[in-house]
């Protein structure tokens, strides 16, 4: 399902939430991904974790922080809708990566006993509120160094975040150790297909005026490339979905400096430090033919969710093959019998 919001003015609020559908986009996009998949795993550095400090810093001391918060509080409240879906009671739980409090708002006491709020943004952390009666702790820690102790987590939860993680593989190993069995560990990230409108009109623009292209938008990672990792690190019983934000904005250019107070801007190694005025004005242009609307531009936020499980004994497992007592190929008779007995 798509979830489409409305921004004009700087004022976002929920316009439609009918839509549905699945879109295909161009195959550069995919191909990238599987790059990046090899690059993260043979533990290449493609974020500048130093300047994403800085840029969450900045946007966290932005006077109107709030106004640009509308994307994570929705993906907030729609993760922690996750956690209720569990009937256990959480006695030592982490944020990762909690930034002002998005998950955090939404849980309650009654669910978690203790909740361990972690991000490198000190300002950040002072900015994030929890319900009524939750007990936290804020801590400062880098995702890619967590310091919890093994096995003393039930739940670990991350919003929004673990896309500017260089080494996921080794981000997800270590949460995973943190987990006591049968721990679970919930997230949401931006997926591939986030703000391939942008990504796109910056690309022809450059290619116009420049004879190339340099990557003004952070690569992100597939669907498919999040099962793998977490299959991969130690993980069981996964469940991935994803959803789409359908956003619109006046201009390419509202949509930019909305990125930048979210603290979403680009923090590759490799990213250009100019971006030129004509390139600007080329790919406004470009961006407003091509995904314009009688009111605007709209641009795409791909979200992935996902909930995977340390493995326990106590775990459910699924019976040996060939224990089955009914053939699949009865299946029809066996609906026709029943169907005769309640007649």
């Amino acid at each position: 399902m798509n979830y489409i919001l409305q921004k004009n003015n700087f004022k976002p609020f929920i316009h439609v939430l009918c839509t549905t559908g699945t879109k295909l986009y161009p195959f550069e996009n995919r191909r990238k991904s599987c790059r990046l998949f090899s690059q993260v795993a043979s533990g290449v550095n493609i974020f500048d974790r130093k300047t994403k400090y800085l840029q969450k810093e900045r946007a966290a001391r932005n006077p109107d922080v709030a106004l640009f918060d509308y994307i994570k509080e929705e993906v907030g409240y729609r993760l922690s809708d996750r956690i209720f879906d569990i009937k256990r009671i959480f006695q030592n739980a982490a944020d990762i990566g909690c930034s002002r409090g998005f998950v955090s708002n939404h849980v309650l006491a009654e669910t978690v006993q203790h909740l361990f709020l972690c991000d490198t943004s000190p300002t950040m952390l002072e900015q994030a509120k929890g319900t009524p009666g939750l007990k936290m702790t804020k801590v400062e820690m880098d995702e890619e160094h967590l310091e919890f102790e093994d096995n003393s987590l039930d739940l670990v939860m991350s919003n929004l975040n673990l896309h500017w993680v260089n080494d996921l593989p080794g981000c997800f190993r270590k949460i995973n150790r943190s987990l006591k069995p049968d721990g679970v560990f919930i997230g949401s990230m931006f997926g591939g297909d986030t703000l391939y409108e942008l990504r796109s009109s910056l690309q022809l623009a450059e290619l116009e005026r420049k004879n190339g292209i340099s990557p003004h938008i952070s690569p992100l990672t597939q669907i498919r490339d999040i099962g793998a990792i977490l299959n991969s690190t130690g993980y069981t019983m996964l469940t991935i979905d994803t959803d789409e934000l359908t956003v619109g904005y006046p201009t390419m250019y509202e949509l930019m400096w909305d990125l930048k107070g979210m603290a979403e801007n680009n923090a590759a190694f490799n990213r250009p430090v100019h971006l030129s005025r004509d390139v600007m004005f080329a790919a406004s242009a470009i961006y407003k033919e091509l995904y314009g609307k009688n009111d605007g531009i709209s641009a795409t936020f791909q979200v992935i969710y996902f909930v995977a499980w340390k493995p326990s004994p106590d775990q459910p497992k699924p019976l040996k093959r060939g224990s089955s007592e009914v053939s699949l190929k009865d299946l029809g008779t066996i609906i026709e019998s029943g169907s005769k007995l309640k007649k």
